[in-house]
């Protein structure tokens, strides 16, 4: 059984952690791990990891959060080059747009984000984005889709970062050929899960956005590519099917998206 993460920001964790961290991940068969870069710094970094690691993806991109103005076009050159320097990158990420209070200018942040779908669909790499609604603004998501659809993301494809939202929201992203990326959240709620229970396993991958959690105090309860096993679980419960069927399932969807870039068994030999 091989399971895959498709999101995970392992960069910002200490070096010396990072070995541990993939041991745990390949003891519960985690084969795949991608991790995003969220500035030109971290994108760097990111791929550094991945060359380093076996089993290890790098996605270059600005996230939302970190836009400090409009994307030029050497900005973009950079990115390019980044994502040319080495075959593991194999998507654009994390890349998005962010409502809630306090993130950068929406104009800049559209821009950024039409920018990367577009060296998205120059490159041939699929887009893993994120979407972060204004508290009670759930439209806000079909906001993110609409730039999407413009800039022609069917071309290349991608996922939806850490879905927690309606069957509706679920279906938009389908109607363009996306995917939705679920974690850990559906371990918690129940509004979630009966959607989840809902969604075709076809259109489903897994994620666990991991990064260093200082605040929970606890080190063994820190969120890592490990816990997708978690995750693909609550899926076989919520659907009544074997763990197996969506460990193959989702792995071979995440395959399908990155288009060839990552060969995986699907299957435990």
């Amino acid at each position: 059984m091989a399971l895959a993460d498709a999101h995970t920001h392992l960069e910002q964790f200490a070096a010396q952690e990072i070995p541990g961290i993939l041991q745990r991940a390949q003891q519960v068969g985690v084969a795949c791990i991608i991790v995003a870069g969220v500035t030109e710094e971290s994108s760097q970094r990111v791929i550094a990891l991945a060359e380093e690691h076996q089993g290890v993806y790098a996605g270059v991109g600005i996230q939302p959060s970190d836009v400090k103005g409009p994307l030029d076009a050497r900005a973009c050159q950079r990115l390019k080059a980044l994502a040319h320097s080495n075959p593991k990158v194999v998507c654009i990420s994390e890349v998005g747009l962010d409502f809630a209070p306090g993130m950068p200018s929406l104009e800049w942040q559209r821009q950024a984000l039409r920018q990367q779908v577009r060296l998205a669909r120059e490159l041939g790499l699929p887009v893993i984005f994120h979407s972060r609604e204004r508290p009670g603004h759930i439209a806000d998501h079909y906001e993110t889709l609409k730039v999407l659809a413009e800039e022609k993301v069917e071309e290349v494809g991608g996922a939806f970062h850490y879905f927690q939202w309606s069957q509706e929201i679920a279906q938009a992203c389908f109607d363009l050929g996306l995917y939705v990326s679920i974690a850990k959240p559906l371990l918690r709620l129940p509004a979630l899960q009966a959607v989840v229970k809902d969604l075709p396993l076809e259109r489903l991958v897994l994620e666990t956005d991991s990064y260093p959690q200082p605040f929970k105090r606890n080190r063994l309860r820190w969120t890592e590519p490990k816990d997708v096993l978690a995750v693909a679980e609550k899926i076989a419960e919520l659907k009544g099917i074997l763990l197996e069927a969506v460990a193959r399932a989702t792995t071979g969807n995440l395959l399908r998206l990155l288009k060839g870039k990552v060969a995986i068994p699907t299957e435990a030999p």
